[in-house]
């Protein structure tokens, strides 16, 4: 589950969460809390507004300066952290990169959201996240570290088989799109790809990882940990990472997602619950997944992702019947309590514009983009729909930051075709020039759920 910053370059992820989109109404439980948001990038915002319509107080905090006008008439920016750390009820973390701030928060009695120097190592350094799955008894699949392209071109010259290449440790964010899977059996078109492009990719991806390539279902398995024990129900998802319909184009972060929430599963049992011990020392609180592909023989985790993911907070919000700041305070204090989910399914589209395929701020394309009104046809009925990167001009919602991630629409059925038909509903709903998005969220259930059904992964 990945972020989805710069989309064209597979920020590690995903986009944003909740805002007050459900049926159910709004239900004030406790008295409001002050929440902050502390982000490297504009990633979490639509969470932050959901607990502002809430009732709660809320300040974030945004690094990436080309995410300055971000949220703009949404939310209350701060331009340092640091100073409202006392103010704070509860700091949230929304991205990996902050578990050694958050360590240190912790020890100090705050209530802290999201990173511990474990669970970023988790994600961010491939290789370790793999070696911790074997070391707590979860299969792992074959895979091989490379600082040098000529090395790992030689490992495949004397090892042809099919692989996957996965940029791994700190690789700056436009190297993170850089996944490659294999096509020939041999490794030929992986082998030739890497000696013709070595001398370009060392510069963005200085180290990668070879997997085994396999077949099969990709799914996720995740779930909300309180530092103690994971609090249930669990979300199964199903990620949709290439940026066009049919599985064409370049891996992002996330193009949307289809979900649901369950009990304890076979799933669960294989790889995240074994997880529980190492998750326990690290003091970690927040959401953690784990991406597999199963098939007839076996799980195979793929990679961890110990953050939200977006826009996979959003989606998850769809289905989540609790106020937002009532289950995020519980979270924070680390209590045991159980997650009132909606029965069923969900499905989030992210929405974007032309502007996600450049990375300068000042692009002509960028600037084609920035400010362009978005939308909403009719502004009486918003349900389902959630801000990503925009700010609030005065009552119009314009177009923000550099992403090109505009908007994420959900939607809830009892069956997947019923999620499917709101949220491509809501979509018509919205007006975006040139606005690109997924039509196929979802549409391959039917034949992934016989698969999974036959192979006793689903009951």
């Amino acid at each position: 589950m990945l972020n989805n910053k710069k989309l064209i370059n597979g920020k590690n992820g995903g986009s944003k969460k909740n805002n007050n989109n459900h049926s159910e109404p709004v239900v004030k439980s406790f008295e409001p809390k002050k929440f902050l948001f502390v982000s490297l990038e504009a990633l979490s915002g639509d969470l932050a507004w959901q607990l502002k319509k809430e009732g709660h107080q809320v300040k974030v905090f945004i690094k990436a300066k080309y995410d300055a006008d971000v949220y703009s008439g949404f939310l209350e920016k701060v331009d340092a952290w640091e100073p409202y750390k006392d103010w704070a009820d509860v700091i949230i973390f929304d991205d990996v990169g902050f578990g050694e701030i958050a360590d240190k928060l912790r020890k100090q009695g705050k209530l802290v959201i999201g990173g511990s120097q474990y669970t970023d190592k988790l994600e961010i350094e491939r290789e370790f996240g793999q070696n911790e799955l074997k070391r707590s008894g979860v299969n792992i699949l074959p895979s091989w570290q490379f600082s040098n392209y000529d090395e790992g071109i030689k490992f495949i010259k004397e090892n042809p088989d099919r692989y996957v290449l996965k940029p791994t440790g700190n690789t700056p964010s436009i190297g993170k799109g850089l996944l490659l899977l294999g096509q020939d059996e041999n490794g030929k078109d992986l082998l030739e790809l890497l000696e013709q492009n070595k001398e370009i990719w060392r510069k963005r991806a200085p180290i990668f990882l070879l997997q085994k390539f396999i077949s099969g279902v990709e799914v996720a398995v995740g779930a909300f940990f309180n530092g103690h024990d994971f609090i249930y129900p669990i979300n199964i998802n199903f990620e949709h990472k290439r940026i066009f319909s049919g599985n064409l184009g370049p891996f992002c972060g996330e193009m949307g997602t289809l979900m649901y929430w369950s009990s304890s599963n076979k799933l669960f049992h294989a790889t995240l619950e074994k997880m529980l011990p190492l998750l326990q020392q690290s003091g970690y609180i927040g959401y953690i997944d784990i991406n597999c592909i199963v098939n007839g023989k076996g799980i195979y985790p793929l990679e961890f992702t110990s953050r939200f993911g977006y826009p996979t907070i959003v989606i998850q919000s769809e289905g989540i019947l609790m106020p937002a700041g009532e289950w995020l305070y519980r979270l924070a204090k680390s209590e045991n309590f159980e997650l009132k989910t909606k029965r069923g399914f969900q499905i989030g589209v992210l929405i974007v514009v032309e502007s996600m395929f450049s990375d300068n701020n000042n692009s002509e394309v960028v600037n084609l983009y920035r400010d362009l009104a978005v939308i909403i046809k009719n502004p009486n009925n918003m349900e389902g729909i959630h801000i990503d990167d925009i700010k609030n001009d005065n009552g119009i919602w314009r177009i923000a930051g550099i992403s090109g991630g505009t908007l994420v629409v959900t939607g809830s059925g009892t069956t997947v075709q019923d999620a499917r038909h709101q949220v491509y509903g809501r979509i018509k709903n919205i007006i975006i020039p040139n606005m690109i998005y997924r039509t196929d969220i979802g549409a391959s259930w039917g034949v992934d759920s016989d698969r999974l059904h036959t192979w006793g992964y689903l009951r």
